[in-house]
């Protein structure tokens, strides 16, 4: 067969029209019908981003109030001046991979992994030139007690950011339930900033910044697992 031949045929098949039986485009239009309805649109990123950290800082100062802001009594000048600021950039970049995360097509600032590695560099190098007691006095107790709070502090920080995201849609669902408790334990550990007075080195540098990737671990779990049951569902019979 030669070219021409082969050109004449495709133009035959894309000119043919094939015969659809009108009554069953009329049932599926009806069907589609009856099950469309309107959906508001997903507000812009910034605004997204901007509701997530005014969230996680509400709920960060909130917790402080509850138990105490003895850390922020204790700091000088300069340790709030170089501890929050960085914080608040943290919370900044997780809100808005949370928002990119979500909204498909979306361009993200910089991984979610990337975000929790660099969130645990830069607070240990901003903890080290702060804070300069290395005792480590009841270590594992006193460090066991942040953790525990700071996660606990994640928790509402996790379910309100559910709740800003809940009509997006992950088309990565593990980095994005990655980003997600990322975002929640940063708020962790603002709160534990307010909170704890105990200032030695390897404490906040161990122990609070604990609470950042091991946040994050768990939405990743907490991600997988829905996923699971989601695909579970989608195969039974």
């Amino acid at each position: 067969m030669r070219d021409p031949e082969i050109d004449n045929l495709l133009k035959r098949a894309a000119g043919a029209q094939p015969q659809v039986d009108p009554a069953l485009v009329d049932r599926l239009a009806q069907s589609i019908g009856a099950s469309a309805a309107p959906v508001r649109p997903l507000a812009p990123a910034w605004i997204l981003s901007g509701g997530l950290v005014m969230l996680c800082a509400v709920l960060a100062v909130a917790g402080a109030a509850l138990l105490g802001f003895h850390g922020l009594r204790k700091m000088s000048a300069l340790e709030v001046a170089a501890i929050f600021p960085v914080l608040a950039v943290l919370l900044g970049m997780a809100a808005a991979v949370c928002a990119a995360e979500m909204v498909p097509g979306s361009r993200r600032p910089v991984a979610p992994w990337a975000l929790g590695v660099a969130g645990c560099l830069l607070l240990a190098a901003v903890f080290g030139l702060l804070f300069h007691d290395y005792r480590t006095e009841r270590f594992v107790p006193q460090g066991m007690a942040c953790l525990v709070a700071g996660l606990a502090q994640a928790v509402p920080a996790w379910a309100a950011a559910w709740w800003v995201l809940r009509r997006g849609f992950a088309v990565n669902s593990l980095a994005a339930g990655f980003a997600r408790g990322a975002l929640a334990g940063l708020a962790g550990v603002a709160m534990l900033e307010l909170h704890c007075p105990n200032f030695e080195t390897l404490h906040v540098i161990v122990w609070h910044i604990a609470v950042l990737p091991v946040s994050g671990a768990l939405g990743l779990l907490a991600a997988a697992v829905s996923g699971s049951v989601r695909a579970g569902r989608r195969a039974a019979p």
